[in-house]
């Protein structure tokens, strides 16, 4: 008869003891070859369809055996239901099946941390997919983006699944390039706000939450995909890092590295960035993952390193703890270089120190753990499809509207374009059906995904056709489309992008724009619907806003949808019959002509409007724009006085009535203007938002606490400070809708402020 060992034996087990003496205890009985193991995952499967990570095809290893890779231990298990349809049941017993044999395998019985995907909620087969990130952004909700977190947090840990691979908390800079969809828009405050609420909702399930990518990879230059970064150290400590700065303070526990490389470096090399920047000044205690092969790709792309072990050598270095998805760089090829002397043990132990404390706080090193399997799983419940609806809903936004929205009862609607009838117009290239389960068309979608023409059907008298598909089509599909309208009191033109990775898409991973025209046949096929003279309303399902500037003094209204998810055709009808009111705003502006100009609203004064120049940047739709069937009234925005303490606090009010029989909402943007500063600052910049939602007649009264660091910048020195001075304080439903600036002046003396400084406002009504 054997005994399992004691705690008092195996001390890393005792749950009740302290996490660094458990820690200290298992290292010390390790061999360096068990240490490395828990830097690496292994992606079982691999080679199961078509290419979801970037070069996967020159990562193909059929070869490993996977009881002898275990007996060193193991430290990830890489998209376990990520990587194809795999029944949730069948899944989780699998996963089930293989944490025991890791755990029987090896010495010390560590069972491995298991990591998916998560952008548009848990990408797995059957699971909610929820809008795409860029409609989190047009929420301007937090805290509805931390009930989505916490809700897919929730569906993780009941699988088993120990990690997120997200947010995306890059802020967009080119609209041309292919992975927008992913970010939250084009403005650090938003990005930053509501990226920390979707980790704080992932972490209080007990998910780790990994933010992506830092940093600059949303800057290459022209938009494309894993190009170099040109952005200078002001716009990577102005713009690119302050949302990673929100989501670590949110507790997110792990990030990932960023593909690109900036002047030169690769960010999987930068230990200024991984140990200087993250470790030392914000002080991150959690892991480091690489982003999907680029400890590899530090030897074949960037050539930077002579081969794997120099790779290895250079990422363990600069601070990266664990390769992913699968063993390459960090197995045989580390082994070799610690042993032959080209890295310190020591950098190991501290890799390994930051992973085996990640496992003790997930529960893994304890003795009673054991892999627990669901009975019943539904990975799509209906109180998840009602969170997917809320927040599809929050997320549409009215760019324009004549009165013809919201559309008559019962009226006679052609409902046209690549968009309108197939459920993949709602999905972002991160959702399982076109992230993995393109690779498999015999497997169905499994989830429900309405298209615009069933969502309308039931209140409108509905006649449809294609037009043309999103790239390519023919003359006679475009003259169906126009015959279409013939009987039509109004036509439905439902166009955008196709969402897919490599090219495979117009939009998502891989699949960026040469210029900002809408795909394909589609801006011809919108004019010619125009020509016919019918009431003309463009529903546009994308990944990134389009250029519309000839063809909206013809339009009766334009409506944007970023990928709302599965329940995004039905919050749309509501939206165009007027069962709910619009309540999205943009976060991202739209171009106007000049459809290659990928500039966002963060310019300083010389990147606006001006005499020297014959190209006009002015955006056709600005930040933060966003229409609504009952607008409030602003009745009042004023300030409880002019002077503002370099350590204190502004304090705005903001008054709102709704003066409509039906509920509505507002945004209330706060923007901040600098007339003089020590750099060239972005002419206007968010510093504060707030949707205040009103029912038929009431009034509220908003109050907003803006402490001066929101104002701070980082001066010519290279430090974040706050001037004392004049600013002005814009207040409005957008960027550009101002209702009321404000003048103050910051007095006392100039503040340096870092990492703790405050970041966000205080809000009150």
């Amino acid at each position: 008869m054997t005994t399992q060992p004691t705690t008092a034996e195996e001390p890393w087990r005792d749950p009740a003891a302290d996490p660094g003496e458990r820690v200290r205890a298992l290292m010390e009985r390790m061999t360096l070859r068990e240490k490395i193991a828990q830097l690496y995952g292994i992606w079982v499967g691999i080679d199961s369809g078509g290419e979801v990570a970037p070069h996967q095809h020159d990562f193909d290893d059929p070869a490993v055996d996977f009881d002898d890779l275990v007996r060193h231990g193991l430290g990830q298990l890489t998209r376990v239901f990520g990587t194809r349809p795999v029944d949730p049941v069948i899944g989780a017993r699998s996963l089930a099946r293989t944490q025991r044999q890791i755990v029987a395998g090896s010495r010390f019985g560590i069972p491995a941390l298991v990591h998916e995907e998560c952008l548009t909620g848990l990408a797995a087969w059957q699971a909610t997919i929820y809008p795409a990130p860029l409609s989190w952004g047009a929420t301007f909700d937090p805290e509805l983006i931390r009930r989505m977190g916490a809700r897919i947090g929730q569906t993780m840990r009941g699988l088993g699944v120990h990690q997120g691979l997200a947010p995306v908390l890059d802020v967009a800079r080119d609209l041309r390039w292919g992975r927008v969809e992913e970010t939250i828009g084009e403005d650090p405050h938003l990005v930053g706000t509501i990226g920390s609420a979707y980790v704080a909702g992932l972490e209080s399930a007990g998910v780790v939450a990994t933010l992506k990518h830092f940093v600059g990879y949303s800057a290459s230059r022209a938009g494309r995909n894993l190009a170099p970064v040109s952005a200078g150290p002001r716009e990577i400590a102005d713009v690119l890092l302050p949302p990673f700065e929100h989501a670590l303070r949110a507790g997110a526990r792990s990030v990932m590295n960023t593909y690109t490389d900036i002047d030169g470096v690769p960010g999987a090399a930068d230990p200024a960035l991984f140990t200087g920047l993250l470790r030392d000044t914000y002080g991150f205690e959690g892991t480091v993952v690489s982003d999907y092969f680029s400890v590899a790709f530090l030897h074949r792309l960037h050539q930077v390193a002579a081969d794997r072990g120099d790779a290895a050598a250079q990422a363990l270095t600069a601070g990266i703890d664990v390769e992913l998805p699968t063993m390459d760089c960090y197995g045989e090829p580390l082994l070799a270089a610690v042993e032959g002397g080209a890295v310190d043990a020591a950098v190991v132990d501290r890799a390994l120190e930051r992973v085996l404390r990640q496992k003790c706080e997930l529960g893994l090193l304890d003795a009673d753990w054991t892999p627990e399997v669901p009975e019943e799983i539904d990975l799509d419940d209906a109180e998840s499809r009602a969170l997917a609806r809320e927040v599809a809903e929050k997320s549409i936004v009215l760019l324009h509207n004549d009165g013809t929205l919201p559309l008559s009862p019962g009226a006679r609607v052609a409902v046209v374009g690549p968009r309108a009838d197939t459920p993949g117009a709602m999905l972002g290239c991160y959702s399982f059906p076109l992230h993995v389960g393109v690779h498999h068309p015999d497997v169905p979608f499994g989830v429900e995904v309405p298209t615009v023409v069933e969502a309308l059907r039931p209140s409108f008298d509905v006649t449809y056709a294609l037009g043309c598909p999103v790239t390519g089509g023919d003359d006679e599909g475009i003259a169906e489309a126009v015959a279409a309208c013939a009987d039509a009191s109004v036509c439905v033109a439902v166009l955008g992008d196709r969402a897919g990775l490599f090219g495979g898409g117009t939009s998502g991973e891989g699949c960026d724009a040469a210029d900002l025209r809408l795909p394909g046949r589609q801006e011809e096929l919108l004019d010619a619907l125009l020509d016919t003279g019918k009431p003309v309303v463009l529903v546009l399902l994308s990944g990134r806003p389009y250029e519309l500037s000839r063809q909206l003094p013809r339009l009766a209204a334009v409506v944007a949808g970023f990928y709302p998810g599965e329940e995004g055709g039905p919050a749309l009808a509501d939206v165009l019959s007027g069962r709910i009111d619009p309540a999205g705003r943009l976060p991202v502006s739209f171009p106007a002509a000049g459809a290659s100009q990928p500039s966002t609203y963060l310019a300083a004064p010389l990147g606006r409007r001006s005499e020297v120049s014959t190209v006009d940047p002015s955006p056709l739709f600005p930040f933060g724009h966003g229409l609504s069937y009952a607008p409030a009234t602003w009745l009042d925005v004023s300030a409880t006085g002019s002077l503002w303490p370099t350590d204190g606090v502004c304090r705005v009010r903001v008054t709102l009535r709704n003066d409509h029989q039906r509920k509505t909402s507002e945004v209330v943007q706060v923007y901040l203007h600098d007339p003089v500063a020590e750099v060239a600052r972005p002419e206007r910049q968010l510093i504060a938002a707030r949707r205040v939602s009103l029912e038929p007649g009431e009034t509220s009264v908003l109050e907003i606490g803006l402490h001066a660091d929101l104002t701070s910048y980082t001066g010519r020195a290279g430090r974040r400070q706050v001037d004392p001075g004049d600013v002005e304080l814009r207040v409005g439903s957008s960027s550009e809708q101002i209702a009321a600036t404000l003048h103050c002046t910051l007095t006392g003396p100039r503040r340096h402020v870092g990492f703790d400084r405050v970041l966000t406002p205080e809000f009150s009504s």
